[in-house]
């Protein structure tokens, strides 16, 4: 009898390398190995962490690591929380700070996310999901949301799994204006403390205030000020992360 296909299958991703030195460094202050480094009479790298490997090449001679682009990689775990957890702490050690800007870099992470990403020198995206993740969410969110409902879910969405903090801002911005006179006060107080969490991201707070005010006006029973109140929470926790 002839040799069977087994489900036994591992894949191992090869991405462009626009520096060898500067690719070595970060993923280096990160805590991952070299398993194989070469870098003549060709560039080909292989770099393990935990039980993963990433292979690394030499790049097409049209690449631009600004356009992040060159390539991708998912990383399926149980628990995605405790992996962003251990590379900011890699980060502090190796930089004196998160690199939450630029590029390399690592996106925040919300409380309850289910993904984040490491974004390389080479402009590279090493996206981290939990095996759990519910796979419609990238594909338009929850159905039967309307309003500024929405618009939350969408701004959920690019913020989360877009890595668009700026996009969400503007569109949240943009629904509450329209359906703030007919939406919930509940809804109206979870786009404000997220408009504070966005603004916050992006180290552009001079809304803040206004929005808070807004937001202590608001008429709310203690279990919905409490659920609105969230976004304010990963606010301090990002003014934690960010210093």
């Amino acid at each position: 009898m002839g040799a069977m296909v087994r489900a036994n299958e591992t894949t191992v991703p090869v991405l462009p390398c626009a520096s060898a030195e500067e690719t070595l460094e970060f993923y280096g202050a990160l805590g991952f190995e070299v398993a194989f480094r070469q870098t003549r009479p060709y560039l080909y790298l292989a770099l393990e962490w935990s039980g993963f490997t990433l292979h690394f090449a030499t790049p097409p001679q049209n690449i631009d690591p600004d356009r992040e682009d060159a390539g991708g990689c998912l990383v399926l775990v149980d628990e995605v929380a405790p992996y962003h957890a251990e590379f900011t702490r890699a980060m502090r050690a190796a930089y004196g700070k998160v690199l939450a800007k630029g590029r390399p870099r690592i996106t925040r992470f919300r409380p309850g996310a289910s993904r984040f990403t490491l974004v390389d020198p080479s402009g590279n995206s090493i996206i981290f999901i939990q095996r759990d993740e519910p796979s419609t969410l990238e594909y338009g969110g929850t159905p039967g949301l309307t309003g500024l409902a929405r618009a939350l879910d969408n701004v959920r969405i690019l913020s989360e799994f877009k890595n668009d903090d700026r996009t969400a801002l503007k569109l949240l911005t943009t629904a509450l204006r329209k359906h703030e006179a007919t939406a919930e006060p509940v809804d109206v107080a979870r786009a404000l403390a997220t408009l504070v969490e966005l603004a916050t991201a992006l180290e552009d707070t001079g809304g803040v205030d206004a929005w808070l005010r807004r937001l202590a006006a608001l008429d709310l029973t203690d279990a919905e000020r409490d659920r609105a109140l969230q976004g304010l929470r990963t606010a301090d926790d990002l003014r934690r992360w960010f210093s």
